[in-house]
């Protein structure tokens, strides 16, 4: 698989990274399968999709385990990029940044990932309540200690409820500047694809004007833009879907020409390629430094998604994709 890189440092990661989370939360708790969820780590590694994305919320803390069991056999042939900053509550989730609790959060974190060392350990939420200088110095001196490698940021669902086309992102420009007088940022962590593109108009070009990765998160539009998803299905209760304004019966319908414009780029392209591989290059074609974290927990999805990277989108096709309708939901 093509490489690509990742801040200054220039971390080496597959094109296309895999997305844990689904393996063992915010999704269909019926489908979560351990030892299916294993596989699928492993195939990602096989196919070259060496970026491996967990959090220590997710779970909480049994995505960072199976994952772990992986990295035990197969740790030189991926990329472990975790993230603290988010504790699971009984119904409610709260950030804390307080410096002590991210250096025990980050011992514990390497003690279920089976390693001595993070490759990319993110700040998942600022703390409102602790200067984020204060935290980001502590993630510094992790560093320094020789337990993690490069330090990201993640933005994803800062604002949620915000209409398409607000100014998502200005708040986490803000806190990337402040950060970066202490520790250089090496990736930033934010929701982008083709039905959720705000991340376009400033935060990615933030990133490239600084050399920052940009680790795509949701590029598949939590799944509807693969095109698998039966209209009306509905979701299991803890699914996120399920509260989701674009994922409403009436909302999923409203949206189908975004999928059907991704079959008509996929059909020109050969008998094999998908929408999903479609709405992946589509990502992929935004910058030299821009990985999509596709989230999955079952093999063939990682394997069709690893082939995107061997996908090049045409002008006219790229044209395309960003001419589709405008992605609607329930706020609208």
């Amino acid at each position: 698989m093509e490489r690509r890189t990742i801040g200054a440092a220039a971390l080496e990661v597959g094109a296309v990274g895999l997305g844990c989370m689904p393996m063992s939360w915010a999704y269909s708790a019926s489908r979560q399968r351990g030892e299916e969820s294993v596989r699928a780590v492993h195939r990602a590694l096989d196919e070259g999709s060496t970026l491996l994305d967990t959090a220590d919320m997710y779970g909480p803390f049994t995505n960072e385990l199976l994952v772990g069991r992986v990295l035990r056999e197969r740790r030189r042939d991926a990329f472990v990029s975790t993230k603290v900053g988010l504790l699971v509550g009984d119904q409610h989730i709260v950030a804390n940044g307080r410096p002590g609790y991210v250096k025990r959060a980050c011992d514990a974190s390497l003690r279920r990932l089976q390693t001595d060392v993070i490759d990319l350990y993110h700040l998942h939420r600022a703390d409102p309540e602790v200067p984020v200088e204060e935290t980001w110095g502590a993630l510094a001196e992790l560093v320094q200690a020789g337990k993690v490698r490069a330090l990201g940021l993640s933005a994803m669902g800062a604002h949620p409820g915000r209409r398409s086309g607000a100014r998502l992102h200005d708040a986490t420009i803000r806190q990337l500047e402040r950060v970066q007088q202490v520790f250089p940022v090496s990736a930033v962590q934010a929701e982008l694809s083709v039905w959720s593109t705000e991340a376009l108009e400033t935060l990615l070009p933030w990133c490239v004007a600084r050399g920052v990765g940009f680790l795509a998160a949701m590029p598949l539009g939590n799944g509807f833009l693969t095109g698998t998803l039966t209209p009306g299905e509905g979701f299991e209760p803890e699914d996120i879907r399920a509260r989701h304004p674009r994922f409403t019966a009436e909302m999923t319908a409203a949206n189908q020409p975004i999928v059907a414009g991704l079959r008509r780029v996929a059909r020109r392209n050969g008998p094999e390629v998908t929408p999903a591989q479609v709405a992946l290059a589509w990502v992929l074609a935004q910058g030299r430094h821009v990985v999509p974290v596709p989230g999955t927990k079952q093999e063939r999805w990682v394997a069709q998604n690893a082939g995107a990277a061997r996908l090049r989108l045409s002008a006219a096709d790229l044209a395309e994709v960003a001419a589709l309708p405008r992605a609607q939901g329930s706020w609208d």
